[in-house]
């Protein structure tokens, strides 16, 4: 299992170098320059100069590339350009708000994804599944933003039961206030896990269900209890693989949710830098959400390894 992790983390390191060449030359691309937006048009040419240079924008490419690796490497993800704020701060703020969003997301789509898919397989042809099965398909089909608007029409704007915007509290929420603030949020993210990891399940559980070995299982007696974690512990695989790649797509891909909510997250920040051309925000934010992605990537590895030992040849 050791040299398994061992080869798995040797390959996450090419690929994460070449996410940081692939981020850094397609901020490049994009045209103008971003300090344009920081000084007024007759600006002497000295300022100008004096600024590229304490951004070293006035160096080779691939010099400004090694000295941005190699001070992302060391922590050091520089300054925003629009607000003179240490990226690293504004970025560890915004991941710690967007995490306050994607685990408990995360954990609903997961449990609620896997029950719907197993519920299904086991009634397959009934009312059940197709029920479930609809349920899953819609909640794929919806956009993300069009259902966080409806959701804020019904329960913010009608019922106001829940606040249609906006982070209540700092840290973690301790309340039942603090709670309200997440749970429309939360339910939006969930949507999609909740419908892509049910079908995953209802597919994988009925391939299972449907090799010999599931005979042999109701033949040696063992009650359907038992049966079903067998069959679930033979879907795991699939399934986990599934819900990390949703995992890090809501860590990632949540900029128009947090948008609609106003929520501080990484999407957000990442939305704002956009925007701004800060080209030092944009940049670490990429880098270290395809880091957390390439990270979450390792752990489904290690644990698809764990259940299953054939993975690891």
């Amino acid at each position: 299992m050791l040299s398994f992790i061992t080869r798995r983390l040797l390959h996450a390191i090419p690929i994460l170098f070449g996410v940081s060449v692939i981020v850094f030359i397609l901020v490049k691309m994009i045209p103008g320059n971003p300090l344009d937006l920081l000084l007024p048009p007759e600006a002497p040419a000295d300022l100008i100069e004096k600024l590229k240079a304490s951004y070293g924008f006035d160096k080779p490419l691939y010099v400004q590339y090694f000295s941005w690796l190699w001070r992302t490497l060391h922590g050091d993800l520089g300054y925003s350009i629009f607000t003179g704020a240490p990226v690293a701060q504004e970025l560890g703020s915004a991941i710690h708000n967007t995490l306050i969003l994607a685990i408990p997301a995360g954990v609903i789509g997961l449990v609620a994804g896997v029950t719907l898919g197993t519920i299904a397989a086991y009634n397959l042809g009934r009312f059940l599944d197709k029920f479930f099965s609809a349920f899953a398909i819609t909640g794929v089909s919806l956009p993300h933003y069009w259902f966080a608007i409806v959701m804020v029409v019904i329960f913010s704007v009608m019922l106001n039961w829940l606040p249609a915007q906006g982070m209540s509290f700092e840290g973690l929420p301790t309340s039942w206030e603090d709670i309200k603030s997440i749970i429309l949020p939360v339910v939006t993210l969930a949507l999609i896990p909740i419908g892509v990891i049910a079908r995953v399940t209802r597919a994988t559980v009925l391939e299972v269900l449907s090799q010999d070995f599931v005979s042999t299982l109701v033949a040696k007696g063992l009650v359907r209890r038992e049966i079903i974690f067998h069959v679930l512990k033979n879907a795991a695989p699939s399934v986990i693989a599934v819900a990390g790649l949703q995992f890090g797509y809501l860590l990632g891909g949540s900029i128009l949710v947090e948008t609609v909510f106003n929520w501080p997250g990484s999407g957000n920040l990442l939305n704002l830098a956009i925007f701004r051309r800060d080209v030092p925000v944009m940049q670490a934010t990429i880098v270290v959400l395809a880091f957390f992605f390439v990270m979450l990537n390792l752990l489904v590895d290690i644990a698809q390894a764990a259940i299953d030992p054939r993975i690891r040849r």
